[in-house]
This record gives C-alpha cells, structure tokens and sequence, in this order.
C-alpha cells in the first residue's frame, strides 16, 4: 500500500504573530507562524480586509519569531527559531512574492529539544544583535549588521551558557545605542535537585537576569540578578533612549511590576479584577499577551488577562524615573496567543482556540469615565482593584479570519442532500465553540437581487470610455427585447443609449476608446461616442448566429458556417475584411482573446463546429482567416473562451483556450501565441449540464467562469491556478461587473432575476456554515434515519446553566444582606445593584466562561439539524447534564434484543467527579436514551453504574462494547439496566479507541497501540489474538478493510497496520499457563503481531481519521483533521507507474528545494518513526512555485516538459479531492 499526503486546508491556528513593514515600503504587514506554515498577511488600511500575500510549508516546528530592522533601515526582517537547530533570517522579495533565506547558521541538534536555542528569540530594539536561547541552559547571541553593500551580516555566535537554569521569557532591553542588553526570567534548580526533602525546591525564587553584550569586547556578560518575589510569566520591553525610561515591565502572578537598573526602585501595581465575577475568589490572574504602540511623542502597552479584558497601560515619568504605571480597561475581546498594534491604528488578534479578529482602534480610551488605576493609589497587600467589563467602545471589528482550530471530531457526510458531500467539524474551545458544515467552494457575497421582467438569456457589462474606473451599463438580453440599465448610485434604465432595444442581443461589448458595439440577430449597430450609429445588416435571409467581440475586432458567423471579420482602422470605423470564409460545418461557439497592451489586435479566433472539433484560424492580415491548427473533442464545444494566465508553474502567462463542452466537461489548452497551436489540455468535469464559459476579473487579472450545474471560477492565485466552484445557487449567464460599491463583482442571471455577487475570501478552500454551541464539543455521531446530528458537549472547570443561575442569586443575596445594616439609600443602592447583577448577563463566547475550579464539569447532549436546501442549522433539542458530570463517549445502538421493532438508541458514557490527572473518576455511568426519528428528541431509559471511566463505546452486532478504564466489556439491554455479558482485562492502561467489524473487535490502548479481539460467541469470550510492536499513544484510529486499521497518535504520526495473512484469529485462551513456552506470547503481548504498512509525520496532533469519498465520482481517500485546524488527505496510488514518477519528483524536490526554515524534509516526515510508504505531496506541489531553470532540470531527470508534471500534480489532486 502507497500512499500520497496531501493537506486541503492548511492549519488554522496562530501560534506567533509579528509586524512590520516586510516588503520595503510604508505598508505594514503581519507575518504568521500557522506551526509549520509561514503566512504573509497584508490588512487593507482602507476596508480592513486582511489580504494573505504568501504562504510557504516550512516542514518544521517554528517555536519562535521576531521581526527586526538594522538601524536606519526602512525594511523589516523575520528571524526564525525552529526545531531545525539553525538560527534563520528571512526577507520578504515584494518582486518575486517570495520569502528568502538570507541567514542560516548551524548551531545543534535537530528536534525540539531542552538544551537546544531556539525556544525563545529577543531582539535588541535597534536591531544590532537578537539572542535565542532554549529552555534550559544554552543562550546564544548574534551580532547583526551590514558590509559595504548594505546587505545583512551577522557574525558566529556567542555564549551566554548557564547550567542547571531553566527560562521562561527572555526580551531585549531598549537601552538606545549603549551596549545591547537582554532581560531573562530565569529559575536556578541545582539546590532543589540535589536536596532529597524537597524543601528547596518550595523556596526557589525565580529571578530577573540582566545579560550585556559588550560590542567592544565582543562577549556576553551576566550583568545582574534578582530574585523576584511572585512567580512570573513574561516581560514587557519599555522604550528606552530618547524614547522612554528604558527597564522591563514584569507580568506575573496578580501583580505587574516595572524594573530597572541603577537607582531606580520597584514600582508594582496589582492587576484589576472583575467585579462580581463568578470565578473562584481564591484564583489568581495573570496577562497572556501584550502588543506595544510607539510613536514619537508617546508610547502605551495593551495586555491582556485570562479572561479577555485588555488594559492599557501607562508609565508617568518624572526626569527619566519612573513614578507610576497607570493602568485603564480598555475593551475584552477573545483570549489571544499574540496581538499586534499596527500603525494604520489596527489591532490584530491571533485568538488561542476559534476565529481570529482585527479591530480598527477607534478611541485611545483616554477621554472616556472609565476608572484609572494605579500603583501609587494606597492597597492593603494582597488587595486589588475593580472594574466592570462592558460591550466594546474603543475598537471596532473591521474582520475576521476563520480559524477551525481545535478540531475535535470530524464526520463526512451528505446530510444537505446536495450531491456533493460536507464535511462536519466540530471546533474550538469553551462559549467559542461550534459546530461547522464545510463546502468545496467560495464564499459569494449577494450585494443586490433585483427581478426582471420576464425571462431574461443574457447579460453583458460596457464601459463608455475605455479609460473609465468602472462600468456604465448592463446590457439584459430577452427572447425579443434589449433592456439597457445604467449604473450609477442606484441601477436604472435608461433610453438613449443607442441600443436597439426590440431585438435580443447576441453580444456586445466597448469598442476602441469611447464607441460601443451591438451585435444582434440581423445585423451589427456600431454607436459611437456622440451618439451617431453605424449599421451593417446581415446580406439577404441569413442571419447572425454567434460572434465573437473583442476591444479592436468583430467575428460573426451567418447560417450556413460563413465567417465575417472586421477590424476597426485608426479612425474608429469598423472595415469589412474582403474575403469570407466558410467553414465545413455549422458554427456552435466563437471566442476571441482581448487585444494586448500595444498590440493592433488578436492574432487568432477559436471557432467550435458541430462536428465536434474547435479550430484555430489566424487573423493576420498577411494570412487573414487562414485555418492554423485543430482538436476533436470528446463531445460538442458549447463555448470557447480565450484568456490570457500565468502557467502553473508561475512561468510567464500564456493564452489559455477554455472549452466548455455539452457533456459538462471542461477542457484547458495552451494555445501557443506564435504558432497557434493547441497543447497540455486538462480535463475536469464540473457538473451535469453544458458549460458556458465567460471572461471576468480577479485581482486585476483575468479569469474565466464556467456555468453548468455548479458554478466554477478558474483564476490564478498566489502563485497557483485555482479552480474551485461557487457556493450559490444556479446561474444561466453572467459577466464581469465594475462599480464604486464593488470594483470586481459578477453580474449573473438565474432564471428571471439580476444578481450581482462578490468574491471575498478568494484561495479559501472550504466555506462553512455554523452553529455556536455552549461547552467544547467532544464527540458527535450522525443519526442516519433522520440525518441529525447528536453532540456531546463537556467542559472542564465550568460551572452548568442551572448552577451559574444559583451563584448569581447566592451573590445578589449577598450583596442586600451586606446592605441590611446601612440606611435606607445604603439599601436601596445594593438592591438596585443586585437586579442590575442579575439582568445583565454579558455573552460568554467573549467574556469567557466562569472558571469554577478543578474537578468541576458542565456537560449537555445536543441534537442539530443541519439544514438542508439552504435552511439554517438549527439545535432541535438540549439534554443538560447534572454539575460534575462529564459525558465523555457515545454510540447509536439498535438492540439485537428488541429484534426487528428495534428502534436507534443513544448510549452516552458518563464520568462523575473525574479528576484528569492522576486519570480517577467517583463513579462511571452508562445512561441509554431512546432516539424518536421524527421529532429527534431523546428520551432517558435507565442509566448503569459502572465501576471506572467509560471511555469508549461501539455497537457490536446489537450489543454494547464498553472500555471500562481498561476492561473491555459486552453489555445487553435490560429493561432496568445494561447486563454486563462478558469482559476482557488484558489491556493495559485505558482503552481510547473501539472500532468493530464482523466478529472482530480493535481495541486502542490510550499508550500501548491497538489490540486486535476476537469475540467467540460459544464460550462467551473476548480473546486478543494480535497486536502491535510499537507503543503508540493514540488518539483515534479508522478501519480500512479485515485487516487493516489506521491510527494517529497524540505527537503527530499516522500509521496504517495490517494483519499479515498468516495471522489466525481461532486462538484460545490460557487460563491454566500449561501451554508451551513459544506459544505464550512475544513480551507479555499477544502470540501474533500486525505489520506496520505506513508511517508518516503529519506535524499537527490528528484528532480525526476518516475513510470518505469527498468529490462525486471521486475514489476513496483517508481524511485526517488536527488540533491546530488542518484537514488532509491520504490518497492510496493505483497504478507502480504513478508511484515511481512521484518518488522520483519527491526525491528531486528534497534535494533541490530544501525547507525554507533549515529542517530536513525527510527527517521531519520521520521524527517519530522512519517514514514508510507515503509520498508528501505538500512538497511535490512545491514544484509549481520553484523558479523555472529549476522545473526544467527537475522535469528533464524525470524525462518530461514542466508541464506534464504539473498536470500529473493537478490530475492526482482532482481526482480524490479539490
């Protein structure tokens, strides 16, 4: 078995995020770090709209990121700290759109590793030297700067080592040009190591440590140390220089506090709280991410809590001593792994679970009421402050990038009825969760839907003067009329365009500067700028019966197969060429490319006959309509269109014919600009109807539309041809659309109405559509009798809906009592509060969920109708659990019992007081609840207790298998409760995972890999006859066949073990141990073990394997989605020849374009375990983004053009997946 990897979406979760200005010029720009996916983000300062630039597989883990600039310089550099062992320093190539490797320096091993730098990077603020550091022990420093040339250099590194010391953060000091300093948060262990009481260890202080480099001596010097007295989690640069008092501000436990070297003294300010918060009084607050704003008169800090509130935060000064830090609420959004203040007045929010924001900061929060807290206002210890969180005021949401970080379940499925199947993700953490419904498509935005009368066939787009920002009118053609709308603030008809308005229309388009042509059944209508009209009628009783038009030329074709063309001549009159050509056949199709920049016209016209060929006949005057090249066609064209894109493989554009064909096949040629000729055509089929074709604009490029059963967009993005279909409904005809409110739209008809549509998320793989769920979402199963979703949702450390009601009253009951004593305006006051209190629920999905403490769970079983034909999704009904239980498994069950009147039943294991580590729970449950198909209720039937943590279940032949801890069970329905049938206890620690098939049973061990159990019915036994040689620590696991299982474990492999075909599963059990020595079992394990067929390193913890068809007509894939997002597929090849070619590609691309971030690609794939039978076709697809000599090498060793090879890479992708 060969597999292909390939990912369809590319994770969605930000671990770092840094700004800058990347590409060289005043725009400012973020750079992401997605895991091991480098993306470039550019936010539109005018709409808001984040733009993704670039993104590039680094096969790496980036642990760390800065951005810096060399002093003087305009232009921002990235550098990277990986689990490559090399220090890299890349620059963003605006020409190219590339990022470059202009540093790569050596120093360890590979591997995430203790002792190895790359954890942590600070960077001096002036650019002159960055440190990287690991968690324990090594510091490294770098001295960055530039020779003759202005190029970067950077010099071999220097020690900064301290054994036995672990660290947490480390920053650069902004010391203006002294030498550069660097602040670490450092813990020395060596007492509490050697101290067996473990006293020490309590005692251990964390300490603050200064390190300088001297530039003159060219060496790092531990320049101070003090022990601090909270434990901390980061430090905050302040500017220093001219800038600023220089010194760290140190966030830790409650309390933010700002040092300094020399005279300074400590100033400490308590971080505020909530007040009235439901938390746990006795839980402390720390700040999870800062960003900092600096310009030339001022600086500020934001950061932000657990919980979401974001303060901002002040230092007064007073001559270069720091006096106070004054701290003020700001506004809460979502908990963020990183925030970015951009100079365009943006804030960027890399949210930690769920989608991810960007704000425009309207106010600076400085004239508001909101209360002003800070450290010189007189506390008692251990005291703080209070505010009240409230809706936002000072930012404002301008956009939001979808994220479906953390994937926890995934089931593909058709539950629309839509032909096509969704994928159904349940994703993200906490009050942010949902549940998503993912399309093959983009995402169209409707800007306006106007009927029309009667039916329209066709609709064009014209500008009057071709040096005109947008279009003038819409041209709607009828079976006997013309409608002309003009566009302006609103879209109206008008009269005097000069149309013919009694006759349909077969085209028309603007015709050299300001003329506008019409092309209609009897004739051309050529109306010029100041309204004058040229006629040409069709000679005697033939008629027009396709044309094509381009800016400088007209082609018709009359009854009978008789080409005319003319050409407009300098002065803007449209001449007659003197010959007509006629062709062997009727003609079914024309198209014409759009005239150069500087050229006088089109050098060809693609006609399609009805004998089922497209021709290519020149329209140059030297051989004027003279036939250049042919291709037959597998079926009729139904349209042509010509554009003008870039290859795949990024080389220089080409002409591309596109054929639509009746059979809705769509087929892409180059045509070759010198010659004509026809070469490298792609097949993809796109849907049941003929394919019309239709030329629009995408970025200021062209790109086709192609309109069958589904509408489909090709264009060129980021350095790839994308062709992917529209999520919206049918269209018959459409064409480009220009205007103020929508500068690259679609205007389309379907069936009698005028629809104008906009693309926004363009490269986006999937659209989703979703429902928001109250806790995270563990597990779901689809209910296929009424295609209903049934979730379980669960949450650790919250609190149930009833018991946050009962807190809320326990408090406002509280707050009167605390009043009881005091006068009656004291009384009336707290009773007015206690109501506000209670009234005033602020949304948990931004305001957090109350942390209630651990050991406390919130759970409920959720039932969803997904929507088909276009409805919303909807919950159907809520089943809430009691406070502390956690339901943690479910199964759909038809009892072999209750024989044929079995109806579906739900069985949900429930843990009670479950303590997650050391794993122990008070008590398990299994409740059953009875499923009615019509109304998708759940109906409870009895609950069993069982003995420890159930946390699988699987329907076995009408019985239940149960994990138990690590019992493996069989129960029987009983009318009180479940009958315990029989159980296995050989699994050794906790069974993750049960998947069934006929009479055999795979049973994953949370650590010890999968358990292959045969069930034998005559002695009512569960016997293991096989398992596997590897540990693994797995986290779910699918079936392929009898034999095979596929498997991912929690570091990021995926495995596929097969039983080999001697392996019998008619094994008995040993009670007695009298059995023969060499039968007993390899290591305590069963007698017989699984061959390992596959293993890969996807890089990202699968959550979730599945085998499923995604495309109709597609073959089967094994999909895999991740915590940190992602969804790919594992492709099986069909034929030797495709693998050996993909071998070979895959062997040439490591050698020729290693990973951008140092780490070796091969090493990656097998950080784990070696790298077995599977392709990486995320590299492969690289080859399309390498520079030309490149390919050509590559494709010459492989005996092919670019080309082919880049077809192969479209074809193996198309047909398994998008």
């Amino acid at each position: 078995m060969y597999l292909y990897n390939l990912t369809l979406q590319g994770s969605t979760a930000i671990t770092h995020a840094v700004h800058g200005n990347f590409s060289g010029t005043k725009q400012q720009e973020i750079v992401i770090s997605r895991g091991k996916i480098l993306e470039l983000l550019r936010p539109d300062p005018n709409t808001g709209k984040v733009h993704t630039l670039l993104k590039v597989e680094i096969f790496g883990i980036i642990r760390s990121m800065m951005s810096f600039r060399l002093t003087g310089g305009t232009k921002d550099y990235i550098v990277i700290g990986s689990d490559s062992g090399r220090i890299v320093i890349l620059e963003y190539i605006p020409a190219k759109n590339i990022l470059e490797k202009v540093h790569q320096e050596t120093f360890g091993k590979s591997g995430c590793r203790r002792i190895v730098p790359g954890q942590y990077l600070a960077i001096d603020p002036k650019g002159r030297a960055v440190m990287i550091g690991a968690i324990e022990k090594q510091k490294l420093v770098y001295i960055l700067n530039r020779d003759a040339e202005a190029r970067l250099t950077i010099s071999s590194p220097l020690e900064a080592h301290k054994s036995n010391t672990l660290v947490y953060h480390m920053v650069g000091v902004d010391v203006g040009f002294e030498n550069p300093m660097f602040a670490c948060l450092e813990i020395d262990y060596e007492e509490a190591d050697s101290d067996p009481t473990g006293e020490a260890a309590q005692k251990t202080q964390q300490t603050l440590t200064f390190y300088e480099l001297d530039l003159g001596l060219n060496h790092v010097v531990r320049k101070y140390s003090e022990p601090l007295e909270e434990h901390a989690n980061f430090l905050i640069t302040v500017p220093g220089g001219n800038d600023g008092p220089s010194g760290v501000l140190i966030c830790s436990e409650n309390y933010l506090t700002y040092k300094n070297l020399g005279d300074q003294h400590d100033i400490r300010c308590p971080i505020p709280r909530r007040r009235n918060d439901l938390d746990d009084p006795e839980r402390g607050m720390i700040f999870v991410c800062s960003a900092t704003h600096k310009t030339k008169s001022m600086f500020f800090f934001l950061a932000q809590t657990e919980q979401g509130d974001i303060f901002k935060i002040t230092i007064e000064t007073d001559d270069d001593m720091v006096t106070e830090i004054k701290l003020k609420y700001f506004d809460t959004v979502p908990v963020a792994t990183s925030m970015c203040v951009l100079k365009t007045g943006f804030l960027f929010v890399a949210c930690e679970f769920g989608n991810h924001y960007l704000y425009q900061i309207a106010h600076l929060g400085d004239e508001d009421d909101e209360p002003e807290f800070s450290s010189a206002m007189p506390l008692e210890e251990g005291d703080t402050f209070f505010f009240a969180p409230r809706p936002l005021r000072n930012l404002v949401l301008v956009d939001e990038l979808d994220s479906l970080s953390p994937i926890l379940a995934c089931h593909v499925a058709d539950l629309a009825g839509e032909d096509t199947p969704q994928v159904y993700l349940a994703c993200g953490r906490g009050p942010r969760s949902s549940l998503r419904a993912l399309r093959h498509g983009l995402e169209v935005a409707e800007m306006a839907v106007s009927e029309l009368p009667g039916s329209p066939n066709a609709v064009w787009t014209v500008r009057r003067h071709k040096d005109e920002e947008y279009d003038s009118y819409i041209i709607v053609s009828f079976v006997n009329a013309t409608l002309v709308l003009s566009i302006g603030e609103t879209v109206e008809e008008v009269t005097d365009s000069g149309f013919l308005g009694t006759t349909p229309t077969l085209s028309c388009h603007a015709l050299g500067n300001d003329a506008l042509v019409q092309v209609y059944p009897d004739g051309i209508r050529h109306i010029r700028a100041d309204k004058r009209v040229n006629e040409w009628k069709a000679p005697g009783k033939k008629t027009i019966v396709k044309c094509a038009v381009n800016q400088r030329q007209v082609v018709i074709a009359l009854t009978g197969g008789e080409l005319v063309y003319f050409e407009m001549d300098p002065t803007g009159q449209l001449n007659e060429y003197t010959e007509r050509k006629k062709l062997s056949s009727d003609v079914s199709c024309m198209a014409l490319g759009s005239v150069a920049t500087g050229e006088q016209r089109a050098w060809f016209l693609a006609v399609g006959l009805n004998d089922n060929t497209v021709r290519i006949i020149s329209l140059d005057p030297s051989d004027c309509l003279a036939p250049r090249s042919m291709q037959a066609l597998p079926a009729g064209a139904e349209s042509l269109c010509i554009v003008e894109q870039p290859f795949e493989s990024g080389a220089k554009s080409a002409l591309h014919l596109n054929i639509g064909l009746s059979n809705g096949v769509l087929l892409r040629t180059t045509l070759d600009s010198v010659s004509g000729d026809l070469a490298d055509t792609r097949t993809r089929y796109l849907g049941s109807r003929p394919v019309k074709l239709f030329k629009v604009r995408v970025q200021a490029a062209e790109a086709v539309l192609a309109v069958s059963s589904r509408t489909w967009l090709g264009y060129h993005y980021q350095n790839r041809f994308h062709l992917t279909p529209l999520s919206y409904e049918c269209l018959e005809y459409a064409a480009g659309f220009s205007s103020e409110q929508c500068a690259e739209g679609i205007v389309a008809i379907s069936s009698n109405t005028l629809r104008i549509l906009a693309l926004e998320k363009l490269g986006a793989v999937f659209n989703q559509t979703y429902l928001p769920l109250e806790y995270t979402p563990r597990k779901f199963v689809i209910n296929s009798d009424n295609n209903q979703i049934i979730i379980l949702e669960t949450d650790h450390n919250s609190y149930t809906e009833e018991m946050k009601k009962q807190r809320r009253v326990q408090m406002a009951q509280e707050m009167r009592e605390a009043a009881a004593g005091g006068g009656p305006e004291e009384q009336t006051l707290a009773n007015e509060m206690a109501d506000a209190f209670l009234s005033d629920v602020l949304p948990e999905n931004v305001f957090s969920s109350p942390k209630a403490g651990a050991g406390m769970w919130a759970s409920q079983i959720r039932v969803v109708d997904m929507g088909s034909g276009g409805a919303a999704p909807g919950t159907v009904s809520r089943l809430p659990l009691e406070q502390n239980e956690a339901a943690v498994a479910l199964c759909v069950v038809r009892w072999a019992a209750h024989a044929e009147h079995a109806q579906p039943h739900l069985v949900v294991g429930v843990a009670k007081d479950l303590v997650l580590s050391p794993r122990a729970c008070a008590e398990g449950s299994l409740h059953v609840y009875k499923i009615y198909a019509a109304t998708g209720k759940l109906e409870l039937v009895h609950k069993t207790p069982v003995d420890e943590y159930p946390g699988a279940l699987a329907a076995f032949n009408g019985k239940l298998l149960v994990g138990v801890g690590r019992m493996l069970r069989l129960y029987d329905i009983g009318r009180r409760k479940l009958l315990r049938k029989c159980e296995n206890r050989h699994i050794p620690n906790l069974i993750a995972d049960i998947k069934t098939i006929g009479q055999r049973i795979f049973v994953c061990d949370v650590q010890e890999s999968v358990f292959c159990v045969k069930y034998k019915k005559r002695e009512n036994q569960l016997i293991i006859f096989a398992d596997d040689t590897n540990p693994r620590w797995i986290t779910s696991s699918c079936l392929l066949d009898y034999d095979t299982i596929a498997m991912s474990d929690k570091f990021g492999n995926v495995a596929v073990v097969r039983l080999p075909q001697s392996v019998s599963d008619d094994v008995d059990e040993d009670p007695t141990g009298n059995k023969a020595l060499w039968d007993r079992g390899l290591l305590n394990g069963a007698s017989q073990k699984g061959e390992i067929v596959v293993n890969f390193h996807v890089g990202e913890t699968v959550t979730s394997l599945q085998r499923a068809t995604l495309i109709p007509g597609g073959s089967e894939a094994l999909l895999y989605a991740t915590i940190s997002g992602s969804l790919g597929v594992l492709l099986p090849f069909t034929s030797r020849e495709d693998h050996d070619f993909f071998q070979h590609l895959e062997m040439h691309m490591r050698s020729e374009n290693s990973p951008i971030c140092g780490r070796d690609h091969l090493s990656f794939r097998s950080y784990y375990y070696p790298v077995k039978n599977v392709i990486d076709g995320d590299l492969c697809e690289q080859f399309n983004s390498l520079e030309p000599s490149k390919q050509k090498a590559i494709a010459g060793d492989l005996e092919r053009t670019p080309a082919e090879v880049s077809k192969k890479l479209e074809d193996i992708r198309t047909r398994y997946a998008f």
